[in-house]
């Protein structure tokens, strides 16, 4: 069975899951909330992709797993919603809270490009390791 809001092309594409382990959270107040996607032009927010897949869990438990994932290229966005409002927190545009993205690039001005957090999914299941960044 696929995960909501995917669909097999030709009912033949290839299944997996995948393991979202965030790490170096500083509490485990709030909700990890992240967002997998495989279109270059809704990340990091995903807000326009229907194919886009969220999940929220409480920051104390820090791994999510995504099962029944067609291979493909996908990237990951995670934020620490300490606050628990659904959203990510800044002051003069700097995030307040903690942020992730899918293989940890480097963050300078603004969140990584997509093809920067990318990375493949396909044959058996898959952890990512993202490592949670605080600004403030």
């Amino acid at each position: 069975m696929l995960a909501a809001g995917w669909t097999a092309l030709g009912g033949a594409s290839p299944v997996t899951r995948l393991d979202v382990d965030v790490e170096k959270l500083r509490s485990a107040k709030g909700m990890i909330r992240l967002c997998l996607t495989a279109d270059p032009d809704n990340f990091p927010n995903c807000v326009d992709d229907a194919h886009a897949l969220s999940r929220s869990v409480p920051a104390g438990s820090p791994l999510v797993r995504l099962s029944g994932l067609p291979a493909g290229g996908y990237a990951i966005a995670v934020i620490h919603d300490e606050n628990g409002n659904s959203k990510l927190d800044t002051f003069v545009g700097i995030p307040r809270e903690g942020f992730g993205f899918s293989r940890n690039p480097p963050i300078r001005f603004g969140p990584p490009r997509f093809a920067a957090a990318r990375f493949q999914l396909q044959g058996e299941a898959q952890t990512q390791q993202i490592l949670m960044r605080y600004m403030l």
